[in-house]
């Protein structure tokens, strides 16, 4: 850790981890030179997360596993020092160019809250489809200034300034097809429950216009194609994680039965067809 200089902002950096022993060393090597501290929120790992962790030097703190970030998020912050907190997750990196941006911002706050954009690199490739970049992220703030909100990829409740830093930060994000479809798992069985909490009752339809939607969406209006075979591939997992949830709320609607004819079938694809030609 930097040694403290007391005519500039503390900065803390936060980082919530489950199963993250392989990523850990790199995002905190990533730091070193720029934290004050590093806090280590860890959500009941099952690997050597925590042991890594204490030998990087990080102070440890547990917290239940919640499936979501978020409340996690607001707990973590509540354990820093700081002025400033930078909130980082495990598979995230800063490389110089930002980590020289984030000084000299303290030196001189002009907000109280920052985004920084993500660089997506998804098994193997930076994704420049505008749903994965620039990928806008709230991460640097002034403590007090942020307040997560316990939903899943929910916005944080903000009170302040806001701007947005010029570097962006490097996700290493899906490596594997395997990974992609665990965090599908967890992620649609969430969504799923949200949707029936907010009376969104089973409607059959959805298998069909939702996961195509979502493919043609990914494809052409967020130009995946422009990333060759990767934006192809994505947009096929992206529209089978659509395809998911709603089979999850026909789960958890018990399983309703209904007959479905070949006419009410066709009704739902023609137009779709229509969106292909």
């Amino acid at each position: 850790m930097k040694k403290v200089n007391y005519n500039e902002s503390m900065l803390s950096v936060v980082i919530c981890t489950y199963n993250e022993e392989n990523n850990l060393p790199r995002v905190v090597k990533s730091v070193k030179d720029l934290a004050d501290e590093i806090v280590v929120v860890d959500t009941e790992s099952t690997d050597n997360t925590v042991a890594v962790a204490k030998k990087l030097g990080c102070k440890v703190f547990h917290h239940k596993n919640t499936r979501i970030i978020e409340p996690v998020r607001n707990f973590a912050s509540s354990k820093t020092s700081g002025d400033w907190i930078l909130l980082l997750d495990a598979d995230e990196e800063v490389n110089q160019e930002l980590a020289t941006e984030i000084k000299q911002i303290l030196k001189k706050p002009s907000a109280d809250v920052y985004k920084i954009n993500r660089q997506n690199i998804i098994f193997g490739k930076w994704i420049k489809s505008d749903h994965w970049w620039p990928d806008p992220v709230f991460r640097l703030y002034k403590k007090g200034s942020l307040v997560w909100q316990d939903e899943i990829h929910s916005l944080p409740q903000i009170s302040g300034s806001q701007s947005i830093l010029k570097n962006p930060l490097i996700h290493h994000n899906y490596q594997t097809i395997s990974q992609y479809l665990k965090k599908l798992d967890v992620y649609t069985d969430i969504q799923a429950k949200e949707l029936i909490d907010r009376d969104n009752s089973f409607d059959w339809t959805n298998l069909v216009k939702k996961p195509f939607a979502e493919f043609l969406s990914q494809l052409f209006a967020r130009n995946g194609l422009k990333d060759g075979h990767h934006g192809l591939v994505l947009a096929g997992l992206q529209a089978f994680s659509e395809l998911v949830v709603q089979i999850k709320v026909w789960e958890l609607s018990h399983f309703p039965i209904n007959d479905l004819s070949l006419t009410d079938f066709q009704s739902q694809i023609l137009p779709l067809q229509k969106e292909l030609k």
